[in-house]
């Protein structure tokens, strides 16, 4: 038997983010609540900035009922001579009944007493109230508070609790709050407790009462609303999922209005625009024509046929925020960019300051422009000298607006403003670019820098970061990485792909270490070695067996994880797979650093002959990629499963068994030179 169950926990308004960030956990703690209680069944939760929701259409009346298997003693020590013992007697107590109900069972090849007793479930309202107190004290906001004489934490007041069990009120207590069958509504609606006498009744009053209790619902009301401005006033509203999804916490009957600002606002860097309407004041920036308007939507919770007011409110508190922010970037730009008040900024313990990273950055940065000296020149026109001395001025620049009072300000603006900065001042293209793209990418799927130049600044800022952080310990340590530096090596290896560079792991590391403490450097390549892991999309063992074949420069590794991927997908891999693991089995003795010389005139059989030719050709041949020159060493299958049926390589005969040997291990060193095929698992 079931009924409706509606759980409404009223409070004053929670904050967004630290809703949203366990909003999961909310609903799944629910569902293993009910689980642990015998009490599964469908439910729905909803929420809104004042409610939290529980809604289940048919909720078990009580719990099922349970049998209870006990096993006592054996029966050779519960009866002595026929005559119950001491331990049959505590077994009857245990079980709660007489002896004479204590029956016979088997377990362990043994006759024991054994009862079997029917537990009937408890009913759903006597549980409720415990229940719902464990689901609440589940959710761990973060920062909790206290109110009135209570000693428990939530992360705002509860006021009041709905809890409708079919018709009755289910007894619950929270905070010192007991459940009754009222509702709040919209405050511009009423202020008033609204009593009603079914869940039915609830959704309806929470309709009439300006109150959209589903965020689905809340989010598409907001869209359409984006829509409805976008063909009214020919413009296109910036989306941004994540201000969308606080504003679906916030309100409760949103409503998208457009507002406008002074068009000479638009003086700013539109990322300065963008950021303060969203930080301050939660507006979606608004484009016309792919640029950026003096216009902004506001998302009203107000419950009103009249919304001039809240449009002229909103701009009116929008304005001194652009103000000040013109203010902070016309200092800026009279201040300039100057790196000296760096030195007065600590980057970390034992690493100096931030301007002593940037010199460090300028030294790699100058490095990398030498390693890359030509493709470097053909793409920017400039000669070498030039370029490193725009690398040595972009690397020296790049955290001088940590100084600005617009970064200060808005600290996720830092390398954007230093951009602006320089462009104002008169810095080349390049330098300012650089400055821009310093940080990209910043996570798996963000942008890259724009070009290989600003690429050079980035790899640096990352490579420092690495360096410089292992030298003093600060190594991440299971999930934690408070600095970053697992991104900072998925970052490099982004670059380094996508601008299909040369970056060697090994000799980089060696060659900068001279400008850091002395630490653990194979440490920080196997940390390097960790991050393909979760970079690349492949099987872990080729990835594994590129890296065992001392590959160490990170572009060719991808191209080569890319290749053997490929190869290895085909639906004929697996039984051309099994000759090559007979080549890794016998090879795995052989010593590939040796001269593996192979004599044709020793050859005694014909297959050996017919093996060697083909190899020949294979390795003598040129091939565009990695991909093609593993499709013809894997073509030798044939040639080598004639060679395993018809040759004896383990010949009694020293120098049959050597040439033979080597005749193997030549292949398998082949092999070894994109990866180590005995690593592969298929």
């Amino acid at each position: 038997m079931t009924q409706p169950l509606l759980i409404e926990i009223g409070v004053e308004e929670l904050p967004a983010v630290p809703l949203l960030k366990i909003l999961g956990d909310i609903e799944s703690s629910w569902a293993k609540i009910l689980e642990a209680n015998r009490l599964l069944c469908d439910f729905e939760f909803s929420y809104t900035p004042r409610r939290l929701v529980l809604w289940h259409p048919e909720f078990p009346r009580k719990q099922p009922d349970t049998v209870e298997e006990l096993f006592g003693p054996p029966v050779q020590i519960a009866f002595k001579d026929g005559e119950p013992t001491r331990a049959a007697e505590s077994f009857a107590q245990k079980c709660g009944v007489p002896l004479s109900e204590i029956g016979r069972g088997e377990k362990g090849g043994k006759e024991v007493l054994y009862y079997k007793k029917s537990i009937p479930g408890e009913a759903s309202v006597d549980l409720l109230n415990e229940m719902v107190n464990t689901w609440v004290n589940s959710m761990r906001f973060g920062k909790m508070m206290r109110w009135g004489s209570n000693q428990e934490e939530f992360i705002r007041p509860v006021r009041w609790i709905l809890a409708l069990f079919g018709l009755e009120i289910a007894p619950i207590e929270l905070f010192g709050v007991k459940s009754a069958n009222t509702t709040r509504v919209h405050r511009q609606v009423s202020f008033e407790p609204i009593e009603v006498d079914s869940p039915k009744a609830y959704f309806e009053t929470l309709e009439k009462g300006g109150v959209d209790l589903f965020a689905d619902h809340r989010r598409e009301r907001v869209l359409q609303g984006f829509e409805a401005i976008e063909k009214e006033y020919g413009v296109e509203v910036g989306r941004d999922d994540e201000l969308l999804d606080e504003i679906v916490a916030i309100t409760e009957y949103p409503t998208p209005l457009i507002g406008r600002f002074d068009e000479a606002f638009l003086k700013l860097p539109p990322e300065v625009i963008m950021t303060s309407m969203k930080e301050h004041q939660r507006y979606f920036p608004v484009f016309k024509n792919g640029i950026l308007h003096n216009g902004f939507v506001v998302v009203s919770n107000a419950k009103t046929d009249d919304f001039s007011q809240v449009i002229a409110g909103n701009e009116r508190v929008l304005k001194p925020r652009l103000a000040d922010a013109m203010f902070f970037y016309e200092n800026d730009l009279r201040n300039g960019l100057n790196p000296e008040g760096l030195k007065n900024i600590v980057f970390m313990d034992g690493l100096g300051t931030v301007y002593d990273k940037s010199v460090r950055e300028s030294v790699i940065t100058t490095i990398l422009a030498e390693v890359y000296d030509e493709r470097l020149e053909s793409e920017t026109g400039k000669d070498l000298g030039e370029i490193k001395a725009l690398a040595e001025r972009a690397a020296m620049l790049a955290k001088a607006d940590l100084l600005s009072e617009m970064v200060y300000e808005f600290t996720e603006l830092q390398g954007i403003m230093g951009y602006y900065y320089a462009k104002a001042l008169g810095e080349e293209d390049l330098v300012a670019i650089a400055i821009r793209d310093q940080y990209q990418p910043s996570g798996e799927e963000s942008e890259l820098p724009e070009n290989l130049f600003a690429a050079l600044l980035a790899i640096a800022y990352k490579f420092d970061n690495l360096m410089a952080l292992f030298s003093v310990g600060k190594i991440p340590t299971g999930s934690r990485d408070p600095f970053a530096l697992r991104r900072a090596a998925a970052g490099i290896i982004r670059i380094v792909t996508h601008f299909d560079i040369p970056f060697n792991i090994t000799e980089t590391i060696d060659y900068f270490k001279k400008e850091y403490a002395p630490f653990d450097t194979e440490a920080l390549e196997k940390f390097f070695d960790e991050r393909f892991y979760k970079a690349l999309d492949a099987n872990p063992s080729i990835i594994t067996a590129v890296l065992e074949s001392g590959e160490r420069d990170i572009n060719e590794i991808v191209k080569k994880v890319e290749a053997l991927k490929n190869v290895t997908e085909s639906d004929e891999f697996k039984e051309i797979f099994t000759t090559f693991k007979r080549v890794a089995n016998i090879s795995k003795d052989i010593d590939l650093n040796a001269d593996l010389n192979v004599n044709p005139s020793l050859f005694e059989k014909e297959d050996e002959k017919r093996l060697y030719d083909a190899f020949m050709k294979v390795v003598e041949r040129e091939y565009p990629d990695y991909e093609t020159r593993l499709d013809a060493l894997f073509s030798l299958k044939p040639e080598l499963d004639l060679f395993f049926d018809n040759v004896m390589v383990n010949a009694e005969e020293e120098k049959l068994r050597t040439n033979r040997r080597n005749l193997v291990g030549s292949i398998y060193k082949a092999f070894k030179t994109v990866a180590d095929i005995k690593e592969i698992t298929v």
